[in-house]
């Protein structure tokens, strides 16, 4: 049987993406949570949480930005131009939430704030220009032959900026059932607290988004509500509802690992239903995975090394998770 090496990639982009929304998205979502927790030792408690595995997060970004060069050049050739503004912004935000990451915990009461403020900017701006990043691309990158065709501004349109606070909401709720799972008492409760404006304001952001983007393109639509793909991807919205049920009781009973479950489930879903809307497109809507892929050759020699890498990711990824499991300690200072 012959494998289509052209879908395994689109498969293992995907992956990778999805990875670093999860994975990096809940501790840009407890920087976001900051300004609610004012206390030191609380907030010391949230960066103690993400400390230790934060920083392999990001390999997944890594990974997948490298995987659409090297699989489909052609997507990366049209797609990075129509971004580069807000995947710029992203990536300084980035920076200054990794540089209050290592300097916060170092320094003395009177600096400390600016290390507060550099962890709550970086992580709002990174959270925000990766939603408008998304939106944009959902929205349709203008193309000519096999080059960028828009202008550096297109990506400042309602719907990406829409999608923008999308994410922010993702994030933060990520963020507050992960501390529901990491931390106890005061700090435990008020994250419960919290989570449940940001699970109502994500069933917004959500219908907002199911709305807005079969109205705004036709292909959308089409794709999702003609039959008989009517039924066919009915399961989506069902489990989207089941998430959200799920999401909100288990945050009314003792909760621990179910809201943060609750909410990875409704990311994926969420993920899932933009991939549907767009395949088997990478450059929508007017470019293929087939017609944007590199050679075979290459796509295979690429495929060797990922295969080998990928395990090894995705098994000292596993590994740092296992080591650092259970409950955060409530204590003083970086531990």
């Amino acid at each position: 049987m012959d494998i289509d090496i052209t879908a395994v990639w689109a498969g293992i982009i995907f992956f990778s993406v999805f990875m670093y929304v999860v994975l990096d998205g809940f501790d840009l979502g407890i920087g976001m949570l900051y300004p609610f927790v004012p206390a030191k030792r609380d907030r010391d408690t949230m960066m103690n949480s993400v400390a230790p595995i934060w920083d392999g997060n990001e390999t997944w970004l890594v990974l997948g930005g490298e995987g659409l060069l090297a699989a489909f050049p052609v997507a990366y050739a049209v797609i990075l131009p129509g971004l580069y503004l807000p995947l710029i912004f992203m990536l300084l935000g980035l920076i200054f939430r990794g540089v209050a990451f290592e300097f916060r915990f170092k320094a003395n009461d009177r600096e400390r704030p600016i290390w507060d403020l550099a962890f709550i900017g970086g992580s709002m701006t990174a959270a925000f220009f990766q939603g408008v990043s998304l939106g944009a691309f959902l929205s349709g990158i203008p193309v000519s032959g096999r080059s960028y065709a828009g202008g550096p501004l297109d990506w400042f349109a309602p719907f990406p900026l829409a999608a923008g606070c999308g994410v922010m909401i993702a994030y933060a709720l990520l963020g507050a059932t992960w501390l529901v799972m990491k931390t106890g008492g005061e700090l435990h409760e008020r994250m419960r607290k919290l989570a449940r404006p940001f699970t109502w304001l994500l069933l917004a952001a959500i219908a907002v988004v199911s709305v807005w983007t079969p109205l705004s393109q036709h292909q959308v639509a089409e794709r999702w509500f003609s039959f008989p793909n009517l039924l066919i991807l009915s399961p989506v919205p069902l489990l989207v509802a089941a998430s959200l049920v799920w999401l909100l009781w288990s945050l009314k009973r003792n909760p621990s690992w179910q809201p943060f479950a609750a909410a990875l489930a409704l990311v994926l879903l969420g993920f899932t239903g933009m991939a549907i809307s767009i395949w088997p497109h990478i450059v929508p809507p007017f470019i293929t995975i087939w017609e944007a892929a590199a050679p075979p050759a290459t796509q295979s020699f690429a495929l060797v090394g990922t295969l080998i890498v990928l395990p090894l990711i995705l098994a000292y990824t596993g590994w740092a998770y296992y080591v650092f499991r259970g409950k955060v300690i409530d204590t003083e200072g970086y531990h």
